[in-house]
């Protein structure tokens, strides 16, 4: 089993940033893809960035230029530097960590953004 845990939300101003972190235990596979997501009540959960295990990210257009994922695969963790921080990125932030088919969620932390 897998347990990811989330840390680094909390509430900021626009303007402002915050890092996320992921931290990745139990049974880790050698080669996952980890990837962040946010969803807002009444809203689908929606990518926000992802990083391969073999190195390439992607994220999602509204965040371009102002968020970076990264991971330190010894540690099992994945980053997500969220500068420039609008109202609108306002959500609970989940990790996940696809690998061998499955996918692994973390509980959310929530992120809030003040205008």
């Amino acid at each position: 089993q897998v347990q990811l845990v989330e840390t680094g939300g909390g509430l900021v101003q626009a303007g402002g940033s915050l890092r996320l972190s992921c931290a990745a235990s139990g049974s880790i596979f050698a080669i996952n893809d980890m990837s962040w997501h946010r969803q807002v009540p009444g809203k689908e959960r929606e990518l926000v960035a992802a990083s391969t295990s073999g190195g390439s990210t992607n994220y999602a257009d509204s965040v371009k230029g102002r968020f970076t994922i990264s991971r330190d695969n010894r540690k099992n963790t994945v980053y997500l530097q969220m500068n420039s921080l609008k109202p609108g990125d306002s959500a609970v932030y989940y990790c996940n960590l696809h690998a061998l088919g499955a996918d692994y969620w973390g509980q959310g932390t929530q992120v809030t953004v003040s205008s």
